[in-house]
């Protein structure tokens, strides 16, 4: 199950706001890389946070709404993550049966991923979905652990969705369509309710999979034609007022709770039977008012011509002032339980950064990183340079990383942020202190996503640093994910303890 987060949107809990930019949630699963040389390993992209990512805002590069930097993994990673493919471990909504297989998987860092696998046979142009395969990667997604929006509208089983958690929905997709639509990805194929997922909170997130495509030119083959817009039909042609007509068929969904045709759904609106329409299990715990907006705004979503459509924008502007229940949890609405944080309870004692870690005391972690400096980057092999290297780029790369420094010490953390991602960006030196040192000045601006994004960085700089662990540990525990975090902190407690018995043996 794939994801995709949207704009700013005020919420309750501001750890995690689900839909803000994406500089605080995983936003698209899918990555701009090469296709590979003919000997090298197969590799498949994706956002497993890179979860949730950065940013328009500040994410990965420090702002400047620089792309984000995603993982990549071979086959061999994804066949061990699934347990082989696993038919136990299938997730699609139809099971073996569905023609591109979703399945549960579980990286070696303990993260949940969703990998979608296509089958050949389901796509028509397999050179074509080669090129936008490599292009995009979406093939890996973090997990969205709470279902579908079609499970809990069709099919559920002890209560229907809430009104003003539908309302929730819509406004979330809408937000969501907007920031992709103004970063550039106006077109996102086959929108229904089996694309909306459900997160660990309850929140809803628009999968990634939706922005691909299997042919060029803005052409797809849709896999429902019951959500198929009127031009597709004539044409073979998705365009952005595509989206608007695909939306009016979700917001019928909610309204309706169940599958009806638009042109039905639209001779019950003209015939002013909006009862009808309604949702039975709803009866007496909706505003009419309000449904009678979202009806009418459906049925000019739903209009035949592309150009009678509204715009993206004015989905957000009409359902917008229709939140309400905004002090209320979507896992509390969908009542759904939600994963309460553990203790950390370590396997083995911890060092003074571990204990700093377990209880996330960021001010502790900061005061240990300052007095560390970057003795644990002596070693590492990352920062060997030419002589051309030093004299054209180090003089600048190192005072961007000494002002760095003196911000970080300073506690100026967003002036941090930007030094290091100066540093960072040229490349020519490799350091997995500046990325640990980033992630907690993430941490410490609410950016718990770009904050493992980093600490995931730096153990791929240096694969066995306790440190990179201990600052994952740190960052799932803040975007509660809390097996994983205590997972991650004894893994880092036992990289400390072999390193010291190395120690004492070299001595």
């Amino acid at each position: 199950m794939g994801l995709c987060a949207s704009a700013p949107k005020s919420r309750t809990n501001p750890e995690r706001n689900q839909f803000q930019n994406h500089q605080k949630s995983n936003l698209f699963s899918y990555n701009q890389t090469n296709p590979p040389s003919t000997n090298s390993p197969q590799k498949f992209s994706g956002q497993v946070p890179p979860q949730t990512t950065t940013s328009p805002g500040g994410g990965g590069a420090g702002g400047g709404g620089a792309t984000p930097s995603f993982s990549e993994f071979s086959f061999a990673d994804l066949k061990t993550a699934t347990n082989n493919f696993s038919t136990d471990l299938i997730v699609s909504e139809s099971g073996e049966k569905a023609p591109n297989l979703v399945y549960k998987g579980r990286l070696k860092n303990r993260r949940w991923i969703a990998v979608k696998k296509f089958n050949k046979l389901a796509w028509p142009d397999p050179k074509q979905f080669a090129e936008e395969a490599w292009g995009r990667g979406c093939f890996v997604a973090e997990y969205m652990p709470n279902d579908t929006l079609a499970k809990h509208l069709f099919h559920w089983e002890n209560q229907t969705i809430e009104w003003a958690m539908r309302i929730r929905v819509a406004q979330y997709i809408s937000d969501a369509l907007n920031y992709c639509s103004t970063e550039g990805r106006e077109v996102y194929h086959d929108l229904n309710a089996y694309r909306v997922l459900f997160d660990e909170e309850g929140d809803p997130r628009l999968s990634c999979f939706g922005f691909m495509r299997n042919s060029r030119d803005g052409k797809s083959y849709s896999t429902n034609l019951a959500y198929t817009p009127p031009e597709y039909l004539k044409h073979g042609r998705v365009t952005p007022e595509s989206v608007v007509y695909s939306f009016g068929t979700v917001l019928l969904d909610l309204l309706s709770g169940k599958h009806i045709p638009p042109s039905h759904a639209l001779d019950m609106i003209r015939g002013k039977n909006i009862i009808l329409l309604m949702d039975s299990h709803l009866e007496g715990n909706f505003s009419t008012d309000e449904a009678t907006i979202v009806v009418d705004l459906a049925s000019k979503c739903l209009q035949y011509e592309p150009k009678d459509r509204p715009t993206i924008k004015d989905l957000v502007a009409t359902l917008g002032p229709l939140q309400n229940k905004c002090d209320v949890p979507s896992h509390v609405m969908l009542g759904i339980s939600k994963q309460e944080e553990a203790p950390l309870t370590p396997q083995r004692p911890l060092s003074p950064l571990g204990e700093a870690c377990s209880r996330k005391d960021l001010t502790a972690i900061h005061q240990i990183l300052v007095m560390t400096h970057y003795r644990d980057d002596e070693g590492t092999g990352t920062n060997e340079l030419s002589f051309q290297e030093w004299t054209q780029q180090m003089r600048d790369m190192l005072e961007a990383r000494k002002r760095g420094d003196q911000a970080f010490r300073d506690k100026d953390f967003k002036a941090a942020i930007d030094f290091y991602s100066q540093f960072i960006d040229v490349g020519t030196m490799i350091s997995p202190t500046v990325y640990a040192r980033r992630s907690l000045c993430y941490l410490l601006c609410d950016q718990p996503d770009a904050a493992l994004r980093d600490a995931m960085q730096a153990q791929i700089v240096y694969a066995d640093w306790p440190t990179a662990f201990y600052m994952q540990s740190v960052a799932l525990g803040k975007l509660d994910m809390h097996q994983d975090a205590l997972d991650m902190l004894n893994e880092a407690s036992g990289l400390e303890q072999k390193r010291h018995k190395g120690e004492r043996r070299g001595s």
